[in-house]
């Protein structure tokens, strides 16, 4: 049917509509580029879960993070796994790489037994130097914590050149750093008796797990049960407490190479940052400290948080972290 206009005036009406109809579009397509920003940067700090064979072993890690970012190495402690990243992971991954593996002997990476894989220090490390070939990882960071720090410092004293940093929290690498907590484990060190042996065996209780290690000094209202509960589960897998037995007594090891990881230290002067949870009853405030005696540079911040202070201060240790590397390497 006709309208009656000219074929100049319908023009001009169809230009009008079409103008109106892309000025309505507008806000419409401005609010989808803006959802897709944060749904790419989801994606960028979306956790990952991975396997990689390196020998006998198939170490379970968690990553995050672009890829061709600068690579954080995180190394969990005692009697924990890369778990206890899962807050801290997100909170990096937006500039760098973020790595967590599970050592031998914890978590979710698959083993030999005992009597087929030596549940030492140097094991540990070795088969960690060997994950870090595996994923071709050239330069890193460290994060070490507890049992993380000796290894840790095993690969930092290996290559130093691969070192660009180091993240200590509540890693100790000084006997200044030893609370009077240890007697059972010194016993055991010095006289390696079966009596001394199962005199050990507290520490890997359940009640010991929740109460002391993560329940020391940590506000309980902010410590959830999803860490020790789960800690706890790994304790009772047949073959763990001995396993962990091993390690307590190789532990006597660590303590012989502190002078070593000092002489480290103070050859290689890599940037350090200790961040510590000041109630943490088995390495006091003196490990945080003595870091700088090594290093003047050390940067200290003590937390009113226990030995897994991740589980309480993910949010401010990240916030010192991302100062701290953004002032030490490229991001």
């Amino acid at each position: 049917m006709h309208s009656g206009l000219s074929l100049s005036s319908r023009r001009g009406v169809l230009t009008g509509l079409a103008a109106g109809s892309a000025a309505l579009a507008m806000p419409s397509m401005a609010k989808a580029r803006r959802t897709q920003t944060p749904l790419k940067e989801k994606a960028m700090t979306a956790v990952r879960y991975c396997s990689q064979r390196v020998g006998e072993v198939d170490i379970f890690y968690r990553e995050a993070g672009p890829v061709d970012a600068p690579v954080l190495l995180l190394l969990h402690g005692f009697p924990t796994s890369s778990h206890m990243f899962r807050d801290l992971l997100p909170e990096l991954a937006n500039s760098y790489r973020v790595i967590a593996p599970d050592l031998p002997g914890f978590g979710q990476t698959k083993a030999p037994p005992r009597g087929h894989f030596d549940y030492t220090f140097d094991a540990l490390a070795e088969v960690i130097g060997g994950f870090v070939e595996a994923l071709g990882l050239n330069r890193y960071a460290l994060y070490i914590f507890d049992y993380g720090a000796p290894v840790g410092l095993r690969l930092a004293m290996r290559h130093p050149e691969r070192v660009s940093a180091i993240v200590s929290q509540n890693g100790n690498a000084y006997v200044e750093g030893f609370s009077d907590q240890w007697g059972p484990w010194e016993a055991y060190w010095r006289e390696p008796s079966a009596k001394n042996r199962d005199a050990c065996r507290p520490s890997l209780a359940p009640d010991m797990i929740k109460n002391w290690q993560y329940g020391t000094g940590a506000d309980p209202s902010l410590l959830s049960p999803d860490g020790y509960e789960l800690d706890i589960a790994y304790m009772a897998r047949p073959g763990a407490e001995d396993i962990q037995l091993d390690l307590i007594f190789d532990y006597r090891s660590n303590v012989g190479l502190y002078p070593a990881f000092q002489a480290y230290f103070r050859e290689h002067r890599p940037p350090l940052l200790a961040v510590w949870g000041r109630h943490d009853p088995a390495f006091v405030p003196a490990g945080a400290m003595a870091y700088q005696s090594d290093l003047p540079d050390a940067e200290v911040h003590l937390l009113d948080a226990g030995h897994f202070a991740l589980e309480t201060h993910h949010a401010e240790i990240a916030t010192l972290m991302r100062d701290f590397l953004r002032r030490h390497i490229s991001a």
